[in-house]
């Protein structure tokens, strides 16, 4: 470990953070349509993203700071268990191949910006689609924070970060909020769009590296396994058991499954994930990137491997989301450290961007378009979302000041807690109507309040309360809350279904027709101008 400031990583880190911002205020003219002003050109990029965008735009959106530094930190701190981030990302394509086509279609027909607009006309409730966004907003703060935490562990091993005095300790999270803030507003997603191009890169270049120079500098994999083996097999003075695991025994492989499941059901339900999505231009564009998004899933498997190199290096750190900054500062010369690290950095702004701007699109088609201002132009619309961006950046910072950054995958988990009890009303509302809108209203306040229960109410071993989000369900093993949560969902909603239609009790009304989930752009019938600024769905709240 060095000492004090290291100055050439930061010279090169500090270098590559200005180019990209620079590139985040330039995009404001990147494909912009002429005199157009309205939250499609702002907050979808004007629908007009190919193949390639979109594919780095997603690998962007998806592919973020919690990927780079938490995935091997918490590998590094308990082991295999840490790998769960691997299958979930191969699991999850098949399953949005399967309704991504079908929302993008439906969204471009009737002008939908989020998919709480989406719910809002096809069951025909403001309530629902209300309830919705507000747990988009809620899932994503968590998340943006997860990017915050990697930036201020990139900063702290420069050097540049921590301390006692509570400004200096926090400057990096208000470093990341004004640079964020600045260009999110100015350019809208068409910045992170941009600024993914060079994210990708610089992470492909580090991960290539460091895949093949460590290993040579550690001894080989075969050392790197021993070694990390050795270390696991410690025990915990506290706990008496071991630190961790190179394989997951069987008490460990239910949660392991179901973390892996339901991170998979949840990664496409973020409104930052539909965002990207609904910014391409072509229904085909999705089928294709669920193709070869993959791609991203090779290199997150061998991204987990730092966890075990830094491990195998000696890295002794107390927080664990700085072992993988602190292994490339020791293991790299001072240059491609500062690339590593700008990696690692880009990698946090370009999601923290789309996920600000998704949770504002949601707030301002849902919350505030529907029950405030619902004459609002098109242009008051992108006015209002560009200033919701700022303040969801804010609850991100909230999020990272006040919870344990020790162990920051959990705020992505947290997250999926929230985003998996969506699905019924909206995956199952791209498939069938027969869902009742009260029945989905009541499933979620079900696996919302006990999925946030349980969470707040399960310890770690640092704190008492969101320490953990596994539990013990009642067949007897540790899974993944978010899971125990949606399973309580699906089974009122199904029940309160069949209760309320044997009541009679009338339903929404959908705007939808079948023809609108299947059509692609340019289509007969399919809509390539922009909605009229009232357009939304008849019904009730």
């Amino acid at each position: 470990m060095k000492d004090g400031v290291n100055g050439v990583a930061l010279a090169v880190f500090i270098f590559f953070f200005l180019a990209v911002t620079v590139m985040g205020f330039m995009a404001s003219k990147w494909r912009r349509a002429e005199n157009a002003d309205n939250l499609d050109e702002w907050g979808l990029g004007g629908r007009s993203f190919g193949t390639w965008v979109t594919w780095f735009l997603l690998g962007g959106d998806l592919y973020t700071a919690y990927t780079f530094v938490a995935v091997p930190a918490a590998i590094y701190a308990g082991g295999a268990a840490g790998f769960f981030a691997v299958p979930y990302t191969i699991l999850c394509y098949p399953l949005v191949f399967t309704f991504l086509p079908r929302l993008w279609s439906v969204s471009h027909k009737h002008g939908y910006v989020t998919s709480s607009d989406f719910v809002r006309g096809r069951f025909g409730s403001k309530g629902l689609s209300l309830a919705l966004a507000l747990t988009g907003i809620l899932a994503t703060m968590p998340y943006i924070a997860l990017q915050l935490v990697g930036i201020q562990a990139v900063l702290d091993v420069l050097g540049v970060g921590g301390g006692s005095n509570w400004f200096m300790k926090d400057l990096p999270l208000l470093i990341a909020f004004g640079v964020l803030a600045a260009y999110t507003y100015s350019s809208g997603l068409r910045a992170p769009a941009l600024i993914a191009f060079v994210k990708d890169t610089l992470i492909y270049i580090v991960i290539i590296v460091a895949i093949i120079y460590i290993p040579i500098k550690l001894g080989g994999f075969d050392d790197i396994f021993a070694k990390a083996g050795e270390a696991f097999a410690v025990k915990n003075p506290e706990t008496g058991k071991p630190r961790g695991a190179l394989v997951s025994g069987p008490d460990a492989q239910w949660a392991y499954a179901t973390l892996a499941l339901g991170s998979a059901m949840a990664l496409f339900l973020y409104p930052h994930s539909v965002t990207a999505v609904l910014s391409s231009k072509g229904r085909n564009v999705i089928r294709r990137n669920t193709t070869i998004l993959p791609l991203y899933s090779l290199m997150l498997g061998l991204l987990a491997m730092l966890g075990f190199m830094a491990i195998a290096a000696g890295i002794k750190v107390k927080n664990g989301q700085l072992a993988i900054p602190q292994l490339f500062e020791d293991m790299f010369p001072d240059w491609f450290t500062g690339v590593a690290f700008a990696a690692i950095g880009i990698g946090a702004l370009v999601p923290a961007a789309i996920m600000s701007i998704a949770a504002a699109n949601l707030f301002t088609r849902n919350i505030y378009k529907d029950f405030i201002r619902p004459d609002a132009s098109p242009g008051h619309e992108a006015k209002v979302s560009k200033l919701a961006s700022l303040l969801v950046k804010v609850g991100a910072l909230v999020f990272v000041l006040t919870m344990d950054k020790t162990v920051a995958i959990n705020f992505q988990l947290l997250g999926g807690i929230w985003i998996l009890q969506t699905v019924p009303a909206l995956v199952g509302g791209l498939f069938t109507r027969w869902f009742h809108r009260w029945a989905l209203l009541a499933g979620w306040a079900a696996g919302m309040g006990y999925g946030t229960w349980k969470a707040y109410d399960t310890p770690s071993a640092t704190q008492d309360h969101f320490g953990n989000t596994n539990l013990i369900p009642l067949i007897g093993e540790k899974g993944y809350i978010g899971l125990t949560a949606f399973a309580l969902n699906v089974i009122v909603v199904i029940v309160l279904t069949f209760t309320l239609k044997a009541l009679r009790v009338p339903d929404g009304t959908d705007e939808t027709s079948a023809a609108d989930y299947t059509a692609d752009a340019g289509d007969p019938g399919v809509r390539t101008e922009l909605p009229p600024a009232t357009a939304g769905a008849p019904g009730g709240h």
